[in-house]
């Protein structure tokens, strides 16, 4: 990092990627500096991509100051402190490894790989740069909703008492018309897997986070509904035989399983981009007996709360509109009651790094912490080619459980 006279050191970041992911990460290294008072002042330095005309239109609209086509040059430049990696699943490994050894932080979206050996490599790349005083995070941003952060806040405090069952899911419908085209991420070799690794492991990230618990064990299954779809066209970057102008879907469009978490609390998963009607909702309850907390991505701003504790005559599910300034990084926005959105999530990602990186400690999601979504991926999918049979966590995945 750099620094002034007087003024907060510079943390100058370059940006691997700008799709729909880069555009969302651009919106919090610009507004967070502008909200919360950092320790240290973000510069958008650089953003990177292989179409040198585009990422450089890409860079005049989000506000980077330069743009470059080659990822390997910008982590070797001395001039960069951080790597924002927003690239489909099939580069995050070696990129992140790079800049690790390369001495810089790095941020690198969801789901930490395409596989558990490229996800272990990057955690161990983690470990060895945090000798250095290195910094790495996992961008499940929806943690920083403040309501699931509030959520996880009760449940801590004993909200619920003692757990008894988790419920989570993540459902979209955006490919049920089977004339959708052939995109990167209904491909293997690019997304790693289907609606399990892309919206399922942000259902897993939540449900560990909010309990404090880790899943152990898994059964399920996953399914390719629509399993050919229409070629994005020559030029497109992707594999896949044509079929009379058609490719074949290698991924999962449907997750569904059950999960042990530590202590024997059940919970059931779903993970859909199959859901009619649903456009983006993630959605976690937790119940327990003293009471239940359930919150709802597509009503961001809401908790659901169960007080089993009061009167008979009094009790039902109560609406908490999480808008207060006592409310996790609530302060930093407007007057209780307005409303903030998905873009927020974002520049609070960018806040937590930001600080942990200034005040030299790990911020939350680390790579172990991906490392273990990335297990529980893949136990379901071994778990499905099992017919459904309870397959264990980790180390343990590859024989089934009992």
């Amino acid at each position: 990092m750099s620094t002034t006279d007087g003024a907060p050191p510079r943390l100058r970041v370059a940006m691997i990627g700008y799709g729909f992911m880069g555009a969302a990460h651009s919106q919090g290294w610009r507004t967070s500096p502008r909200v919360f008072d950092l320790p240290a002042e973000p510069e958008m330095a650089v953003v990177v991509g292989r179409n040198a005309a585009a990422v450089s239109d890409a860079a005049a609209k989000w506000g980077w100051a330069e743009s470059a086509t080659d990822w390997r040059e910008v982590i070797g430049r001395n001039d960069i402190d951080l790597v924002d990696i927003v690239t489909p699943g099939d580069s995050h490994a070696e990129i992140a490894i790079a800049a690790l050894d390369a001495g810089k932080h790095v941020l690198c979206e969801k789901p930490l790989a395409n596989t558990v050996a490229e996800a272990e490599a990057m955690t161990d790349a983690a470990t060895r740069a945090a000798a250095r005083g290195i910094r790495a995070m996992v961008g499940f941003t929806y943690r920083r909703v403040p309501a699931v952060t509030f959520l996880r806040d009760l449940i801590a405090q004993g909200a619920v008492g003692r757990i008894a069952q988790v419920r989570a899911s993540y459902r979209q419908d955006w490919l049920v018309d089977p004339e959708m085209p052939l995109a990167w991420r209904l491909q293997k070799e690019h997304a790693g897997s289907g609606a399990l690794g892309d919206i399922g492991a942000h259902a897993i990230d939540l449900a560990q986070f909010v309990t404090g618990m880790k899943l152990e064990k898994v059964s399920g299954v996953v399914d390719t509904i629509v399993k050919q779809r229409p070629l994005l066209g020559a030029g497109s970057g992707l594999s896949g035989t044509a079929a009379e102008g058609y490719g074949e879907v290698t991924v999962d469009d449907v997750a569904i399983f059950t999960g042990r978490f530590e202590g024997g609390v059940l919970g059931s998963f779903e993970a859909t981009r199959f859901a009619t009607g649903r456009k983006n909702a993630l959605s976690i309850e937790v119940s327990g007996d003293k009471g239940a907390l359930a919150f709802d991505l597509e009503d961001l701003n809401t908790l659901s709360f169960y007080d089993r504790t009061a009167p008979n005559q009094t009790q039902g599910f109560t609406r908490i509109l999480v808008t207060e300034s006592e409310h996790p990084y609530v302060s930093g926005w407007w007057p209780a009651g307005h409303m903030l959105g998905y873009e927020h999530g974002f520049s609070h990602q960018v806040k937590d790094l930001v600080e942990g990186i200034v005040e030299g400690v790990d911020p939350h999601p680390t790579f172990a912490e991906g490392l273990q979504v990335q297990r529980v991926l893949a136990a379901v999918e071994q778990s499905s080619e099992r017919e459904s049979a309870w397959v264990r966590v980790g180390a343990e995945a590859m024989t089934p459980s009992t």
